[in-house]
């Protein structure tokens, strides 16, 4: 459905260029996610990576409002055209937007947060899915600037993996009667909530590349079968 939605649209000039935009932000989020957990892991040192990581997430919300105003354009145009299409537009840009917002937070946790990690059945577990997620962004931006639909379905599936994770690490620390110091356990389940929204926001964008508009927000379940 998106693929030919998308067909179509790409031969008005003003919402292929949206497209771009929407692509565009996900590639300043994935420089983003990047450099957070390069400053998580002191591979980066935060105060070097701290103004260009706020200067994408202002190129991020400069290209939603791009996007807005290309879209309320070829509305205003085309009235009564392409509504669905349009809106899912704006929807998951607003998700790309706030992709650039937990990033950021992905990367206070890291500059604030200064005592080292010292459990890796806490520590490792969130590594993968950083590794992960970076394999997603991949996915998700060819996804959406070449509509395919087996990249969007990759992310679906990876992303279903990886908010289980999440959930499972946050429930542990809960139940965990260990010797973790209190910060380093808000530490990792902070991460894991950030990433857990990282993922959701993923996708969604990949929900939209595969035209299932209705489940805008609502995220599968791992025994969907049609990841």
């Amino acid at each position: 459905m998106f693929r030919q939605l998308y067909s179509a649209l790409t031969s008005e000039n003003t919402i292929n260029l949206a497209f771009e935009d929407l692509t565009g932000m996900l590639e300043h989020g994935a420089w983003m996610f990047a450099r957070a957990n390069d400053v998580l892991h002191s591979t980066a040192p935060a105060d070097e990576v701290r103004q260009p990581l706020y200067d994408r997430d202002q190129a991020i919300n400069e290209l939603e409002r791009s996007i807005r105003r290309k879209v309320l354009r070829y509305l205003t145009v085309n009235p009564g055209h392409d509504v669905a299409i349009c809106l899912a537009l704006m929807s998951v840009a607003k998700d790309a937007e706030r992709i650039g917002d937990y990033c950021k937070n992905v990367f206070e946790v890291g500059h604030f947060y200064s005592e080292g990690f010292h459990v890796p059945k806490y520590q490792r577990p969130l590594d993968e899915m950083a590794e992960q997620m970076t394999d997603m962004f991949d996915m998700v931006i060819t996804a959406t600037r070449d509509s395919d639909e087996e990249q969007a379905r990759q992310a679906l599936a990876r992303a279903v993996e990886v908010r289980q994770r999440c959930d499972g690490l946050i429930e542990a620390l809960f139940a965990d009667e260990g010797q973790i110091e209190f910060h380093e356990a808000v530490a990792y389940s902070l991460l894991a909530r950030h990433y857990k929204r990282v993922a959701g926001h993923l996708a969604n964008i990949a929900t939209a590349v595969l035209g299932r508009l209705e489940d805008l927000d609502f995220y599968p379940d791992e025994d969907d079968p049609s990841l």
